[in-house]
C-alpha cells in the first residue's frame, strides 16, 4: 500500500526526450546477458552485431562504436523489486541525436554547453560526465543542470557527421 504521495513532477525521466527538437531514434537488440545491466538512460555502443544490437560500454569502447543513448518507451513494468529493467534480447530505442535526460554519477554537476564523455569502465561505465579525463568524447553537450536524481539534460549531435 502506497503510504506517501507527491505532488511534485520530477524534473526528468532517464533515457526520455527532453523536449521536442527534432531527433532520430532506431532500434537495437540488447545483448547483455543479465537483465538490469542496460539502462535507461545510459549510452550504448555496438554489439557483436553491429547494427542489429548493443552492449553497455566496457573498457576499450571508442567513440566510434558509441551507438547513443538508450530510451525508455514506458512500456515496461516493474518486477516484484520495483526496478524496471531492460530484459536480454529486449527491443530498446537508441537516440541517435536529440536532446534527452541521461544518467550522471553522483558527484557530477553539469552546466549548459560543456562538452559531453561518455563512462566506459568501472560502475558508471554507460553514464556521462563533464570530466575529459573520466571518459571518451562524445559528439554533443550538456544543455542543462541536474533533474530529479543523478541525471542530466543533453543534447546529442548527429553521430553519423561527427
Amino acid at each position: 500500500m502506497q503510504l506517501s504521495y507527491s505532488y511534485q513532477t520530477p524534473r526528468g525521466i532517464a533515457g526520455s526526450l527532453y523536449d521536442l527538437a527534432p531527433y532520430a531514434i532506431v532500434s537495437r537488440l540488447n545483448a547483455e546477458a543479465v537483465p538490469g545491466i542496460m539502462k535507461y538512460g545510459m549510452g550504448a555502443v555496438v554489439g557483436s552485431t553491429p547494427g542489429a544490437n548493443v552492449l553497455v560500454p566496457e573498457d576499450g569502447a571508442t567513440a566510434a562504436k558509441f551507438e547513443g543513448i538508450v530510451m525508455t518507451g514506458f512500456t515496461n513494468q516493474m518486477d516484484m523489486e520495483g526496478k524496471v529493467n531492460v530484459y536480454p534480447q529486449q527491443t530498446v530505442g537508441i537516440l541517435r541525436y536529440g536532446n534527452a535526460w541521461v544518467r550522471i554519477p553522483d558527484d557530477v554537476i553539469p552546466v549548459y554547453g560543456e562538452a559531453l564523455y561518455l563512462i566506459v569502465d568501472g560502475d558508471d561505465a554507460g553514464k556521462f560526465t563533464n570530466d575529459d579525463a573520466a571518459g571518451i568524447a562524445i559528439y554533443g553537450r550538456f544543455i542543462g543542470g541536474v533533474g530529479t536524481g543523478s541525471i542530466a539534460p543533453v543534447e546529442l549531435y548527429n553521430q553519423k557527421n561527427a
